[in-house]
């Protein structure tokens, strides 16, 4: 199965904001996923197993560094892997 996630991480209490979220985006970028990142969040699509070890790894490496956070994930339906959501009929 593909899964789509859109995510949102906001850091808290962080001089330099962008440092944490760039991080972050290296991180994204070392996994098997497409990667859509845009102004206030960013998309990722791949492997359901992929999108969920990923958002797992997000949210552990900030615990890890002692961050203060928000972190919002929406996650779209998931499809089969030969079907492009784009496509579907309504």
């Amino acid at each position: 199965m593909i899964t789509t996630a859109q995510f949102t991480y906001i850091p808290l209490k962080k001089s330099d904001p962008r440092e944490s979220i760039d991080y972050l985006l290296e991180l994204v970028a070392q996994h098997d996923v497409e990667v859509d990142v845009n102004y206030m969040s960013t998309s990722v699509r791949g492997k359901t197993e992929e999108v969920f070890e990923l958002i797992h790894e997000m949210y552990e490496t900030m615990t890890i560094e002692k961050e203060e956070f928000r972190f919002h994930v929406e996650l779209m339906s998931p499809v089969a892997e030969d079907e492009d959501p784009v496509d579907r009929p309504e």
